[in-house]
């Protein structure tokens, strides 16, 4: 609770004219919220759009609200340590990163790879050395952060760092895609928290491919629940524990057994097929997978090779053998699981 507080005494006590680097990080948009905070605040309920996979209903849109009440105020703390930086003269001399860690905490998103559990808002400022007003649609990932600070500090990238300096296309004054072999990006998981049925310490492997048009998963244990098992009585969320308990959760599993509902219970709890394929041109809700349609078989068959190639290049033990390790390696958390 005292980040912004403590970076004005970390500006204050740096030593002078040395490089400095600051992490400065929020719990705000992490559950729980207050409810009704968003409303509260005049962010207009009525107005929120809500995603194809959810209901429309006020209670979701409600807790959207609260959720975007949260990143206002993360907002505001970064314009202040931005403020700070401008009234000690370093603003244009620092490269400022503001980004998100993982997907909003709601059903079908964070702890997914669907877009909006990978998709981060990620936005770059260094005023003296980038040209700005500039929107880039290259593909890029968290991995590709550590080379750039290391590049722009003019330090040798090592070797073994699977990311790309994003300093080329940072110092570039194009728009749109600058790097045409940035068309695509990997993402994947393992385990968020131990949520199957206890006592396995396994979570949900996948992984994917994303680029302009298609979106392909892989899931390697289709027989397990994405969210975690609906009857994981022993573990401190409760059923489907791999997804943040909240307004939205709740409506979802209060209303199960609702035909017009049990469509979006589905997509965010019910088990999935080893292989998911969607056109985002058509379907940017990814709500329609068509995997197994016939006219998008060599599609998915090309993304599927991507795929492979990929996670054979960096050693991925779900392609290479091994990857029952995963399920094996013990939890660490702010609380325990029970026996």
């Amino acid at each position: 609770t005292e980040y912004p507080r403590g970076f004005k005494q970390f500006l204050a006590d740096r030593p002078d004219n040395q490089p400095f680097c600051f992490w400065l990080g929020s719990s705000d948009p992490h559950r729980d919220y207050k409810k009704g905070s968003g409303r509260d605040a005049g962010i207009l309920v009525d107005k929120i759009p809500v995603p194809g996979f959810y209901p429309d209903t006020d209670e979701i849109r409600s807790d959207l609200a609260d959720y975007y009440f949260e990143v206002q105020r993360f907002d505001a703390d970064c314009g202040n340590a931005i403020k700070l930086l401008e009234e000690i003269g370093e603003l244009d001399n620092t490269l400022i990163v503001m980004t998100g860690d993982n997907g909003i905490p709601f059903p079908r998103c964070k702890s997914n790879i669907y877009d909006m559990g990978v998709h981060e808002p990620f936005a770059i400022r260094w005023g003296s050395e980038v040209p700005g007003g500039r929107r880039v649609t290259d593909f890029m990932s968290f991995a590709d952060l550590a080379p750039t600070f290391l590049e722009a500090a003019h330090i040798p990238v090592p070797q073994q760092m699977t990311g790309h300096s994003l300093l080329p296309i940072l110092l570039s004054t194009k728009q749109g895609r600058v790097d045409g072999k940035r068309d695509h990006v990997i993402f994947g998981k393992e385990r968020h928290t131990p949520a199957q049925e206890s006592p396995s310490m396994g979570g949900y492997p996948c992984r994917g491919i994303r680029t302009d048009r298609y979106l392909y998963i892989r899931n390697f244990e289709p027989d397990r629940w994405p969210a975690g098992s609906p009857s994981n009585a022993t573990h401190p969320v409760g059923e489907f524990a791999d997804c943040d308990n909240g307004p939205t959760k709740t409506y979802l599993l209060d209303h199960r057994d609702d035909p017009k509902v049990k469509l979006y219970y589905d997509l965010a709890f019910a088990k999935r097929p080893a292989e998911e394929l969607y056109d985002l041109k058509n379907d940017p809700d990814q709500l329609t997978n068509l995997a197994e349609h016939k006219d998008y078989a060599k599609i998915k068959a090309r993304r599927s090779a991507m795929l492979l190639a990929e996670m054979k290049a960096t050693s991925d033990p779900r392609a290479m053998g091994g990857g029952e390790q995963f399920d094996q390696y013990p939890f660490r958390s702010n609380y325990k699981l029970n026996k």
